[in-house]
């Protein structure tokens, strides 16, 4: 018999974030004892839940994390977990992954268990694992759900949510889910909001969380002619999209490839293209690979503005170096001027602290392991850390010279030029251009073997440390919005993602194989993409390769669909904000024009919708990407057993939302009780 008395709660998205939700809502559930009120939880994910889309399982095992086994967790754990109610299920991904050695989890398929066991704690997992682990997750959190908590997965997606009056209809009007916890399905007796769904069936839920997560987006102006020219000429344009959407097996063999981006979505495209066909990749006695090509790969001809791959992850016991040490970029300093009520600026009050640290790293690493510091070591960090220690803007120029006392220039670390290694530089043609960038190739990847005796992995591991920092200490209005724009992601950002949000190390190396083979060229720094119409191709140039382009009939985007809810393509968010019920943040210049951010508006935590008139809804919650106008780094998962500030932000949130869901529950106000309260 149906609970019609339960309260609806749907979470809309049912990936990484829609799951760290309905785990809290069981956990903090299950914390209230006895008398708590009967609840269903509805999760509306077209796929399977837990991995959603970005992390289904049956994706290619090529497809890799760029965070290694002891990172990622989608419950609190470890010292996180003692800071809110304790999981049902305490198990990050790589103590799961131990579990699964261990022989406790049962259920998974051979290919899941032979990949769990070749891995350690420092290496990369593919995607497919990874979401493995999520579905697990997933059934256990809801099995272990109490009596009074019932959780129905709805395999549609979501195209529409509205406000609706209370009336005696039931919850779902038409549905095919099943209750994944064995119990019998709840409907209310009334919902303040029907989300509609792409079978024509529709849910009614008193309180709504979006956490939808990755969306398909409009495309730039840019790509839309080069979409059309495809069109009119029978080229192949090949939009940004998530890899394991992509057809790569509709690209030729032997033909050229043009691929913008040399991000993480590059080495998706460029292992399914090579190992993906049947080539392979062999140790040479230099500690390089060699490529033995298969013969049915395609000319890779490769871009992005810096021109260079971002660089890959150091191999090393654990995520933050152990060698480093955060001295100046620590919550008591980067925190203390939202702690004073002052709102910062990156630039003047930030960075300079984060760029100490990690010169200091990057030094101090040097004299340790003998690179280049003089004779004198011990006098040249004596001296480099009084000039660190300096306050305010002198303490750069003291820094700099101690250096050029010390160490020879081509030893010295220019933190902002590494976002533009070839700056200035001109090459004669594609052939010298590419020997330079497998120079780069060989010297990252001989870094990331050196791991915690490289400097510069070091400088890299200090700012990866002080990103989550940064993350807490400008969420929310912690500095102002012309900062935000343009110095926190004017240059900040796509700097330390080149540098820390890279790939696995050995996607590198595999790299600068496919350089060698000729399967890999590049493009140069600052390319042009457009259309030739005297050759009916697609064309590639940069300004600083000369005597060189390159044509091809084929041209991949290599790269995510736009993080922005403006552009968004979702029938949902286009339904959203078309009825007013959602809004993009809009705040305004320094030169007085509006800008438009690419996340929601919200309240503060946790994260209530605003309105097209500014009113805020009451049952209506935001979590993950869509936060992008309050939050940065949202793409980033829940480091295990990181602060919940901090690394585990993401799990805060979860937290704060099921607790507000939960206290509107409880609340004795009649309104709320029946439903009546504005939404």
């Amino acid at each position: 018999m149906e609970n019609q008395e339960a309260r609806q709660v749907a979470v809309i998205g049912g990936g990484p974030r829609g799951t760290s939700v309905v785990e809290r809502l069981i956990t903090q559930h299950r914390g209230l004892g006895e008398g708590a009120p009967s609840i269903t939880i509805h999760v509306v994910e077209p796929h399977e839940p837990g991995p959603g889309h970005i992390w289904r399982t049956d994706q290619s095992r090529l497809f890799l994390m760029n965070t290694p086994c002891l990172y990622p967790t989608v419950v609190p754990v470890g010292a996180t977990a003692a800071d809110v109610e304790p999981p049902l299920v305490a198990l990050s991904f790589d103590e799961w992954r131990i579990s699964v050695n261990a022989g406790i989890v049962a259920g998974l398929e051979a290919a899941d268990r032979a990949e769990c066991a070749r891995l350690s704690s420092s290496d990369f997992p593919s995607r497919a694992l990874y979401g493995r682990y999520l579905a697990w997750m997933f059934a256990e959190v809801t099995r272990k759900a109490g009596p009074g908590v019932s959780v129905t997965h709805h395999r549609h997606e979501a195209v529409s949510l509205e406000p609706v009056a209370p009336g005696p209809e039931s919850t779902a009007a038409r549905y095919d889910g099943a209750d994944v916890g064995g119990r019998p399905s709840s409907a209310g007796t009334s919902g303040r909001w029907r989300i509609l769904l792409d079978d024509g069936s529709s849910v009614d839920a008193d309180e709504v969380v979006l956490a939808v997560g990755h969306l398909a987006a409009t495309l730039t102006p840019e790509q839309e002619r080069l979409q059309d020219a495809a069109a009119r000429h029978g080229l192949q344009y090949w939009p940004p999209a998530v890899p394991a959407d992509v057809a790569w097996n509709r690209l030729p063999a032997g033909k050229a490839v043009l691929i913008r981006g040399l991000g993480l979505n590059f080495f998706d495209a460029m292992i399914q293209l090579t190992e993906g066909r049947g080539g392979r990749f062999v140790p040479r006695d230099d500690g390089r690979l060699y490529y033995e090509p298969s013969g049915r790969e395609p000319m890779l001809v490769a871009a992005s503005r810096r021109g260079v791959p971002y660089r890959a992850k150091a191999m090393l016991e654990s995520y933050i170096p152990r060698s480093v040490r955060m001295r100046f970029c620590t919550p008591h300093r980067v925190l203390a001027f939202r702690q004073s009520g002052i709102q910062s600026g990156f630039d003047h009050d930030i960075w300079p602290l984060l760029h100490r640290d990690v010169l200091w790293a990057y030094y101090s690493t040097l004299c340790r392991t003998g690179t280049a510091a003089g004779d004198r070591p011990a006098t040249f960090l004596a001296q480099l850390d009084e000039a660190l220690a300096l306050e305010g803007p002198a303490w750069e120029s003291a820094a700099a010279a101690v250096v050029e006392r010390y160490v020879p220039a081509a030893a010295r670390l220019d933190v902002e030029a590494l976002a533009q290694p070839f700056a200035g530089r001109r090459f004669a043609d594609g052939e010298e251009y590419s020997a330079a960038v497998l120079a780069y190739l060989d010297a990252d990847a001989s870094g990331s073997a050196q791991g915690e005796d490289d400097p510069l992995k070091m400088a890299i591991g200090a700012m990866n440390a002080g990103r989550s920092l940064i993350k807490q200490a400008v969420a929310d209005g912690g500095i102002s919005d012309s900062s935000w724009n343009a110095e926190l992601r004017g240059w900040f950002e796509p700097l330390v993602e080149g540098l820390a949000s890279g790939p696995p190390p050995v996607r590198i190396a595999q790299l600068a194989a496919l350089v060698r083979a000729g399967v890999v060229r590049f493009v140069g720094p600052n390319p042009s993409f457009g259309f030739d119409p005297d050759e009916a191709l697609f064309r590639a140039t940069s300004p600083w390769v000369q005597g060189d382009s390159f044509t091809a009939r084929y041209l991949v985007e290599a790269m995510m669909p736009a993080n922005r809810v403006s552009t968004s393509l979702s029938p949902l968010m286009r339904d959203l904000l078309r009825r007013g019920t959602v809004r993009p943040r809009t705040y305004m210049a320094e030169d007085g024009v509006p800008v438009t951010s690419a996340g929601l508006d919200v309240t503060a935590p946790p994260y209530r919708a605003v309105d097209r008139t500014g009113r805020e809804h009451d049952s209506l919650f935001v979590i993950g990407l869509q936060l992008a106008s309050v939050q940065w780094g949202t793409a980033i998962a829940a480091e295990a057993g990181a602060p919940l500030t901090a690394g585990s932000r993401t799990l805060l949130d979860a937290d704060g939302i099921a607790a507000a869901v939960l206290d509107r529950i409880l609340a004795p106000d009649e309104q709320v009780r029946t439903g009546t309260v504005q939404v």
